[in-house]
């Protein structure tokens, strides 16, 4: 690809990444239809009775803190910028509008409570003699995460779980969201391997239609432990500009997961 070229779809790709992340930002990439066979649970919890919602300064408790991960910065306050409201995501199609609100750091249907942060994770820096178009990748080449823990009352998070994964099979095909005024296409949903230590789990990747008919990766990781449902909503800059695939930081969600006990 041309400098000229690179640059223009890095630029761009990186607006769009911020406008994800602050619109938006899970899972691997399997080719799986939709999220069909991606969640785990334990058939156990089906004959449990329902577990207590967490109040709000129990959520703030068990929420990602920096001392938690060993690289990256968490944010435990998150700008406006990044902390969307519900009434700012709307889909065209109303039974993919959990999928929207999952990528947008949205708590899904009505939480008792909810707590959001943010994690961002640390370029590697270019070696000496890199080329600009490398060196610039390489600048871009940043995870960045939103996580949304709700509690619910009354059954609701098996609820919420189950309404994400109908949108998944749903909306494989892909669908239109606007999030705080931009309009965004996804033109694939799959389902990826799901994380352990929940109750339930599931993990997708949305394919988005980027700048220069590029298709790039924005990724979503739900974990269910009880009455909790934790969002991980994930991009990569690099990614949003040349499609290429990528990894949610397994260890962030691995922290995230463990506080929730």
């Amino acid at each position: 690809m041309r400098t000229t070229a690179v640059r223009r779809t890095a630029l761009a790709a990186s607006a769009a990444a911020l406008a994800l992340l602050v619109t938006a930002c899970g899972g691997s990439g399997d080719e799986d239809k939709g999220g069909e066979g991606n969640g785990k649970a334990d058939s156990s919890t089906s004959a449990a009775p329902a577990a207590k919602a967490l109040t709000a300064a129990e959520l703030e408790k068990a929420g990602l803190a920096q001392s938690d991960v060993k690289s990256g910065k968490v944010a435990t306050k998150l700008p406006a910028t990044d902390d969307i409201a519900k009434d700012q995501v709307k889909t065209k199609d109303a039974a993919c509008l959990p999928l929207a609100h999952a990528q947008a750091g949205v708590a899904q249907g009505e939480p008792a409570a909810t707590v959001k942060r943010s994690w961002t994770g640390e370029p590697v820096k270019p070696s000496e003699g890199t080329s600009p178009e490398d060196a610039l990748m390489a600048s871009l080449d940043v995870d960045k995460m939103l996580i949304n823990l709700a509690s619910y009352e009354d059954g609701g998070a098996e609820q919420a779980m189950k309404g994400l994964t109908d949108a998944a099979g749903k909306c494989a095909g892909g669908f239109t969201a606007t999030v705080s005024g931009e309009e965004m296409q996804v033109v694939k949903v799959a389902g990826g391997t799901a994380p352990e230590g929940g109750d339930e789990s599931s993990a997708l990747t949305l394919t988005i239609a980027a700048e220069e008919d590029v298709k790039a990766p924005s990724k979503i990781v739900v974990v269910r432990k009880g009455a909790t449902l934790v969002t991980f909503s994930a991009v990569n800059l690099a990614a949003m500009a040349t499609g290429e695939d990528f990894d949610v930081p397994a260890d962030v969600v691995t922290a995230q997961v463990g506080k929730l006990g």
